[in-house]
Order: C-alpha cells, then sequence, then structure tokens
C-alpha cells in the first residue's frame, strides 16, 4: 500500500477535509483528517492497520511487543486494531485533569514492551504525554505507530515512529496565519466542533 493508497481511503470516507481548522495543538491549518471516519468502516481499519503492523513487524520482528496502549480519545480504534493484528491486548489511557492516566481496570506490568498506537501525529505532544505515561507504570515504549504523520518525520516522540504515511501538512500559529486562511471561518474539528 503506497501513500495514495492510503490517501484515497480517507477521500472515500470523506475524512481528507480542506478549510481553517484549529487543530488539538492550537495550531491552524488548511486541512484536516478526520481519522473517525474511516475508522468507522471496519474493513478500511482492517486494511490500513493491517499495512501498519506489517511495516513494524518487518522492522522489529513479531515478538516486539507484549501490549499495545493508546491515548484515547482518538487512538482507542486504531489501538484496539492495531492489538488484533498483532495479536496483542489492547488499552487506552485517558486523559484526567490534564494528564494521562490508565483507568477502567487496565494495567500495565513492570517492564512490558509496549507499542504506543496513536491515529495522527502533529507535533507529538500527546504522543510523548502518553508515552511517559505509559513509563511511569513500568511499561517500556519500544516504537510509536500512526495512520498519519502530519509533520513529515520532524515530530520527535522519544522512540521510533512508524506510519503509513508521513506528509507535511501547513500549521501555523493564530497569530501568523496567511491571508487566504485567515479569510475563512475557523472550525474545532474532532469529537467537539464539527459534525
Amino acid at each position: 500500500m503506497n501513500d495514495d493508497d492510503v490517501l484515497n481511503h480517507f477521500r472515500a470516507a470523506g475524512a481528507l477535509l480542506e478549510g481553517h481548522f484549529i487543530l488539538t495543538s492550537g495550531l491552524r491549518s488548511p486541512m484536516y483528517l478526520q481519522c473517525a471516519r474511516v475508522l468507522m468502516h471496519p474493513q478500511r481499519a482492517q486494511a490500513l492497520c493491517r499495512e501498519l503492523a506489517d511495516r513494524i513487524i518487518a522492522g522489529l520482528g513479531p515478538d516486539a511487543f507484549d501490549l499495545v496502549v493508546s491515548p484515547a480519545m482518538g487512538g482507542v480504534v486504531v489501538g484496539y486494531e492495531m492489538g488484533r493484528q498483532l495479536g496483542l491486548p489492547a488499552i487506552f489511557t485517558e486523559r484526567v485533569d490534564g494528564e494521562f492516566l490508565l483507568r477502567r481496570g487496565f494495567e500495565i506490568e513492570p517492564g512490558a514492551r509496549v507499542l504506543m498506537a496513536e491515529d495522527i501525529v502533529t507535533t507529538g505532544l500527546s504522543s510523548r504525554e502518553c508515552i511517559a505515561c505509559i513509563g511511569g507504570l513500568g511499561g517500556e515504549v519500544v516504537a510509536a505507530s500512526c495512520l498519519i504523520d502530519r509533520s513529515a518525520g520532524k515530530a520527535d516522540v522519544g522512540v521510533p515512529l512508524y506510519s503509513l504515511v508521513a506528509m507535511e501538512v501547513p500549521a501555523y500559529p493564530a497569530d501568523e496565519l496567511p491571508q487566504d486562511l485567515a479569510a475563512l471561518p475557523a472550525v474545532k474539528p474532532g469529537s467537539r466542533g464539527l459534525k
């Protein structure tokens, strides 16, 4: 599967949006990839995560991990499907008072080798926070993964990052917008603000 094949899944699912978007990081962008729209189709989720799992196995081997951990909310479906593809348990962290924590009786065994699985990486902040949570609980994050790396490989999450597509999508601070982007109304996509 090449970059176009992956992005065609997003296009076909109506998940590649254009306009003026406020990202989770607070940056602004003319493009938004709505992973939930792709992942709502089990066949697409399976195909994309199978490809990602194959790339990770090719790089690290089939027995590199004991557990998949993802940050809620965006990473939950990807984490589950990555766990399914790798034959591993999959759990997720949740934000409580601004910090990622494990809830719901989830545990990480000390020394467990973990794949941190995300939907999209932009700045890497959420990934780093999730990885810090895992490490604080005694897990060893061997690698991170995402469907789309919006930083084109520039985001440093502290461990090797595997992605299906690494693309540079411009992102700007709110006070440094290009004129054409500033002329459009800003929308907060994701679970809040975009229907």
